[in-house]
């Protein structure tokens, strides 16, 4: 195991996608709000994601120099995503949203995890 990333840029992805899906929070499109609804959310709660996914780019950035950090910020997108699968099967929305962009982003994240981390 490595505390800093490598390779390097599957992080840098990684980052850029959760900051764009951090901006869609503010002004999300159908799928997402539909997404965001199916499982229950309250739309006062939907800026807390933004928050969430905003700390996660700033901690995955932040260790491509500092040890540590990086690896702790995608351990936390892996537990956001397996709560955010937790909350589609509790709410029964398992259609396309699930699998392809809950489930999509935690495999991806995991992927990141074992191969920039852990070989």
């Amino acid at each position: 195991m490595t505390l800093l990333p490598e390779p390097w840029w599957p992080v840098a992805v990684m980052a850029f996608i959760v900051l764009v899906d951090g901006l869609m929070t503010f002004r999300p499109p159908k799928f997402i709000a539909d997404c965001l609804d199916g499982v229950g959310l309250p739309r006062d709660w939907w800026w807390l994601l933004a928050v969430v996914k905003f700390l996660a780019v700033a901690g995955l950035v932040a260790g491509f120099w500092i040890p540590g950090v990086g690896l702790a910020a995608i351990v936390g997108l892996i537990a956001y995503f397996l709560t955010a699968a937790g909350a589609h099967l509790r709410a029964g929305y398992i259609g396309r949203d699930f699998w392809l962009n809950c489930l999509g982003m935690l495999v991806l994240n995991i992927l990141v995890l074992v191969f920039c981390f852990l070989i």
